[in-house]
């Protein structure tokens, strides 16, 4: 896998204030923001590393398709895993506030890709379909498992096509890129969220 480092600590802005203390006065807009980046950039690296692993795209759309897959699979994570420290209507605002910033970060990212365009209201909707159906699916420990995993992967799967390069990403995502997004994602919100 291609990794690339993400930062996703709150940094001390006065010497003389603990970092703890800081962390603590961020906002939830101030956390989605972080987040809506962090996640933007790992579903970015994911993508890429697909690629790495020869399986191919056929145009910028099926690449654009698995990084919104890869958005809704971190973004539902992040939902589920705050559940257990962020208040009720201060988890809303986070949730709410994360996929604005992200399909923001999309808006911007295909006008660059496709021009002018309005691209955030069907990426809304994958959101909410999506949402939707990982809702009906466990998890266990604080973690999404193989019905999750393999979810995300079909969704892919569906996007690449089951050609003879591309059917076997639905056992890479299972296998490697899905258990990995879940490691960063939960190790990026807990350093966000002091809880390391």
């Amino acid at each position: 896998m291609v990794v690339r480092r993400i930062k996703d600590r709150w940094h001390n802005s006065t010497p003389d204030q603990p970092e703890r203390d800081v962390v603590a006065e961020k906002s939830s807009e101030d956390q989605a923001s972080a987040l809506a980046f962090i996640l933007w950039r790992q579903a970015l690296n994911g993508a890429i590393n697909l690629h790495a692993e020869d399986f191919r795209y056929d145009n910028d759309q099926q690449r654009i398709g698995v990084i919104s897959e890869l958005l809704a699979f971190q973004i539902q994570h992040v939902d589920r895993m705050t559940y257990d420290f962020v208040e009720a209507d201060a988890r809303g605002r986070l949730i709410n506030g994360l996929c604005q910033k992200v399909a923001q970060l999309m808006q911007e990212n295909l006008t660059d890709i496709a021009g002018p365009g309005n691209y955030k209201p069907p990426f809304v909707a994958l959101l909410n379909n999506r949402f939707a159906d990982y809702a009906g699916i466990d998890y266990s420990d604080g973690r999404p498992g193989y019905p999750a995993f393999r979810y995300l992967g079909r969704c892919v799967l569906d996007l690449m096509g089951e050609d003879q390069e591309n059917r076997w990403v639905i056992d890479q995502i299972i296998e490697i890129d899905a258990p990995d997004l879940v490691d960063q994602v939960t190790k990026s919100t807990n350093r966000l969220f002091n809880r390391e």
